[in-house]
């Protein structure tokens, strides 16, 4: 079993820069793969980051391509996402989540473990 928290969302100008970090349990995260999605309001879920287990490759949504930063610290059982540039399409309930696999994966299903989501407002 794992379990997942975030932290770090808050409130912020259009252009500024939040880090979100998310802390796992379990032994085996450092051969996790990990993302983050988000929802915004009366949307769906999508896919925002993910980062494999085995070399730290990482993927990007193209629309947080250049802005966002994928990481993870396996001493410390934490990934983090650095999003810089934000603008108000960004605003949204962000998510982390987990798989027991090394292989990094862009859709939702492909996830089995989530936090209870951190929120980010971006105002213009």
């Amino acid at each position: 079993q794992v379990q997942l928290v975030e932290s770090g969302g808050g409130l912020v100008q259009a252009g500024g820069s939040l880090r979100l970090s998310c802390g796992a349990s379990g032994r085996t995260f450092s051969m996790s793969a990990m993302a983050w999605f988000r929802q915004a309001p009366g949307k769906e879920r999508e896919f925002v980051a993910a980062i494999s287990g085995s070399d730290g490759t990482t993927y990007y949504a193209d629309s947080v391509k250049g802005r966002f930063t994928i990481s993870r610290d396996n001493a410390k059982n934490t990934v983090y996402l650095q999003m810089n540039s934000l603008k108000s399409e960004d605003t949204g309930g962000y998510y982390c989540a987990a798989r027991p696999s090394s292989v990094a994966a862009e859709t939702i299903n492909e996830y089995r473990y989530w936090g209870q989501g951190t929120q980010v407002t971006v105002s213009s």
